[in-house]
């Protein structure tokens, strides 16, 4: 970078130092210095809403329209978290552009399409929230902190309400079975309701962009109250008999945190569906894909193939049988949203079910042979 440039993003960065409580820093500012020579506003967007979006800028919060960021792609729209250059003025006012994404979250929708939907993006931290007020399904914080590994985020699992589980004993079970499920990724117990753990948690979420995501009834939208000092967030019952409730959030809003940083809530999600997440799978269950390093093939499906050393380790113990089952769920599940839109990764898939087929056509056949 020129000193010239340089002197220039500084600048740019100075002007609008008014969103450094956003997130705004002089990477933002040399990423936006073109637009600025267009006579455009940099900002941040905290709400989305029906095509029209809320962007905070230097000057205060603007209402623009997204029409003229392809609205056709689901995954190229803007959304809460986004940096953009926004009009100056113009009734309506637009957005342009939105500035290229540091992370994003994404997930596959529940349309028979197969689109991917962004949540949320510029995330530094994926919160995964999760209440002890139900039985702990491991498999969806499984199916979350895949997503959330994806993004590029540091995933972040907190157990809300331990102030339902007054035994410390069992409370401490409960963290390790979720730590067990997330190798890598803090685990906190938190208590709202009690003030309990939220230092440590607003600790390690100062100074970034942190998003909230959990099913309806996680206690979301009252921890994000805790974290932002003030009731922000409506609040509802949730149902004794299974710990869910109505989706409180309906909207993702971008809120700034006072002891640092800003944090995004988020509607309660009902389906979760990985959107081209291999990597992110792999991360959860790393030690599966360690040991699957030391199978004789290198291709290995950790089926049914000799040599097998994940298949080893699930027969010594070392390996838990609802790891494996989790890990070839989110694979295969994985692998069909990734086949339906690429090409190449289809042709691979037919390739290996006529391989699978040959090798069970020949053991056939061989089975066959022995008997005569």
């Amino acid at each position: 970078m020129s000193s010239t440039s340089s002197t220039s993003s500084t600048s740019l960065f100075t002007a609008h130092s008014a969103l450094t409580p956003h997130g705004w820093d002089e990477d933002w500012a040399d990423a936006f210095a073109p637009y600025a020579a267009e006579g455009l506003l940099p900002g941040r967007v905290i709400r989305v809403d029906r095509g029209q979006c809320d962007v905070v800028t230097a000057h205060g919060v603007l209402r623009a329209d997204t029409a003229f960021v392809t609205p056709h792609d689901p995954l190229r729209v803007v959304c809460t978290g986004d940096w953009v250059a926004v009009e100056p003025d113009g009734n309506p006012r637009y957005v342009r552009t939105y500035l290229p994404r540091r992370t994003a979250f994404v997930r596959s929708t529940s349309s028979k399409r197969s689109e991917g939907q962004i949540l949320a993006a510029n995330v530094d931290h994926a919160i995964v929230a999760v209440s002890l007020a139900a039985e702990l399904d491991l498999a969806r914080i499984e199916r979350f902190l895949a997503l959330a590994w994806e993004s590029g985020a540091q995933p972040l699992v907190v157990l809300t309400k331990a102030d339902l589980v007054p035994d410390p004993v069992t409370l401490g079970h409960l963290v390790q079975d979720v730590e067990t499920t997330a190798p890598g990724v803090p685990v906190l117990s938190v208590s709202a309701e009690q003030g309990e753990g939220l230092d440590v948690l607003a600790a390690v979420v100062a100074g970034g962009t942190a998003v909230l995501l959990g099913q309806s009834g996680a206690g979301k939208s009252t921890l994000a109250n805790a974290l932002l000092g003030e009731d922000v967030m409506d609040v509802q019952a949730i149902r004794d008999v299974d710990g869910k409730g109505r989706h409180t959030t309906t909207t993702r809003n971008l809120l700034v945190m006072p002891g640092g940083g800003v944090l995004i809530d988020t509607p309660g999600l009902r389906g979760v569906g990985l959107w081209d997440a291999s990597s992110g799978v792999g991360q959860v269950f790393a030690e599966i894909e360690e040991l699957g390093r030391d199978c004789r093939f290198h291709d290995c499906a950790h089926e049914s193939e000799p040599g097998c050393a994940v298949l080893a380790a699930l027969d010594t113990g070392e390996l838990p049988q609802r790891r494996l089952e989790s890990y070839r769920k989110l694979m295969r599940e994985n692998q069909r949203i990734v086949a339906k839109t690429d090409a190449r990764v289809r042709a691979e898939i037919r390739k290996e079910w006529k391989r699978r087929g040959a090798i069970g056509k020949a053991a056939m056949e061989a089975k066959r042979g022995r008997v005569r």
